[in-house]
């Protein structure tokens, strides 16, 4: 329970021992015990009345499911993207309609000049050009 083992809760004992002393430390003690039986009877009384308000469909109820430990948000992202609808129809890509290709653009030119280049030929160059 919150990562105190018995030796740390020993630790603990004997460090109140010495801050409290023997005179204070039966009565901080008997305090000790009635802060525990209130948290559990509140507890108790909580459940009590979760067990009124929802009647005979509260012991149907699978408390272990709803245990927040149990999330891993990894295991649910990974789960949501990888969800495939079995009933969705597959997707169809929108035609789109292309332009007709100019054969004689300059763009085409171009390449084809440079394709046709020949090992040791340079590539042409526009000393106007800006």
């Amino acid at each position: 329970m919150f990562g105190l083992t018995f030796e740390k809760l020993l630790i603990i004992g004997v460090i109140a021992v010495f801050l409290l002393g023997p005179e204070r430390l039966p009565h901080y003690a008997a305090k000790l015990g009635q802060l525990v039986r209130s948290l559990r009877d509140l507890a108790n009384g909580a459940k009590d009345r979760m067990r009124d308000e929802m009647g005979p469909e509260f012991d149907d109820v699978d408390w272990k499911k709803l245990d927040p430990r149990q999330y891993d948000p990894r295991r649910i992202i990974r789960e949501a993207l990888v969800e495939v609808d079995p009933f969705a129809e597959p997707e169809q890509r929108p035609v789109v309609a292309r332009a007709a290709v100019n054969e004689n653009s300059a763009y085409l030119e171009r390449k084809r000049k440079r394709e046709g280049l020949g090992a040791g030929e340079a590539a042409p160059f526009d000393t106007e050009a800006t």
